[in-house]
């Protein structure tokens, strides 16, 4: 269930280099990243997770296998794309695809880095993009409000399908975005085949200058401000250091690097793990000799269907599950210990799982 992330923007923003230091951190020898190439600008990346360390500590398994999240470095939008422009259709298409969107907003000032749209001003930056998203959505809305007016006639089961698309349709007419209407899950049925754009969940990269790293500037500030009311996470960083930080193979040069920029984590592990909860995701782990395994399930999810992750049989047959709790796992230090002390718990099909659980699945085959 890895969560799908497209990195969005105007052209020369940073995106490109953000892509390349995902791709280099997970290339790294010293990092604890993984990093495959499935297509040009396309990429699974490990989510870091200390967690998976710790037990892998106490478990010293032959191997250890994180969780992923697939990033997706999507063609520069420019004003018009709704209507063709640029690479308009393909970068809709791309954006459609993914669960969650990065957007990458220039907050630095820089002559010999071309701007098609004037003076930086990261809020019309995404106001921009925002618009064509929002148009697109419409076209895509009307288009089915059409087809159920009619189809209406013969079928009254249709009138709360057509309510819902009048609800988004006013919506999208006020200059907002569907996600802003907080559907209901059975409302979300509706406008499930549409993929709507402005349906998915945002998180925001302030591309700032060297001298604003840490303490982010005019520009940052706005864009913080501007989205406050959506209640969407800010992530202030310098693209360009992160891409330099990750092609440091070597842990001792990469700290030192870190040090001379008084950073104690690169930004790029803050926004990895930020755009892996933006969809409330949750990581339980599977400890055993032969590997100690983080998997992403759901918020919400009960047992039988966090067991399907591992296969659809675990979930069919599903019997019980053991469960230890990952704090008590790390202070007993090992299953045993844990189920000596009574730490160590027999769920049934009705347990919702919790994030850090450590999780054995009894199930018939």
């Amino acid at each position: 269930m890895a969560l799908k992330a497209g990195i969005v923007g105007l052209p020369n923003v940073g995106k490109s280099t953000l892509f390349n230091a995902v791709s280099n951190s997970a290339k790294a020898q010293a990092s604890n990243y993984r990093f495959c190439t499935i297509e040009p600008n396309v990429g699974l990346v490990d989510v870091p997770d200390q967690r998976i360390t710790k037990l892998a500590e106490f478990v010293k398994p032959d191997r250890t296998v994180p969780t992923q999240i697939e990033i997706v470095d999507i063609a520069g939008l420019v004003r018009g794309a709704s209507k063709g422009e640029g690479l308009g259709n393909k970068f809709l298409a791309n954006i459609r695809e993914v669960d969650a969107i990065i957007q990458v907003i220039r907050c630095f000032e820089d002559e010999n880095i071309l701007r098609d749209e004037g003076p930086i001003n990261p809020v019309g930056d995404k106001d921009i993009i925002e618009t064509e998203l929002q148009l697109k959505d419409m076209e895509s809305v009307e288009k089915k409000l059409v087809k159920t007016e009619k189809m209406m006639k013969t079928d009254t089961k249709l009138k709360a399908e057509y309510d819902v698309l009048v609800k988004c349709q006013k919506q999208l007419n006020d200059g907002k975005n569907v996600l802003g209407l907080g559907l209901s899950k059975e409302e979300r049925l509706a406008i499930a085949d549409l993929y709507l754009l402005t349906d998915k969940p945002v998180l925001y990269v302030a591309n700032v200058d060297e001298a604003s790293m840490h303490t982010g500037n005019k520009y940052s500030n706005a864009l913080k401000a501007a989205v406050e009311k959506e209640g969407a996470e800010v992530i202030v960083m310098t693209n360009a250091i992160e891409a330099q930080i990750a092609e440091f193979e070597d842990a001792d040069d990469k700290a030192m690097f870190m040090d001379e920029y008084k950073m104690t984590e690169p930004a790029l592990d803050r926004l990895i793990h930020s755009t892996y909860k933006l969809l409330d995701l949750y990581t339980y782990f599977t400890a055993g000799v032969q590997e100690v395994r983080a998997w992403t399930i759901q918020k919400g999810w009960k047992a039988p269907q966090a067991a399907s992750v591992i296969h659809t049989d675990f979930e069919k047959g599903f019997i019980k599950a053991e469960v230890i709790a990952y704090n008590d796992f790390v202070t007993y230090k090992s299953e045993a210990a844990c189920r000596d002390n009574g730490k160590l718990r027999i769920e049934g099909k009705e347990y919702l799982v919790q994030d850090g659980d450590v999780m054995h699945f009894r199930f018939n085959v």
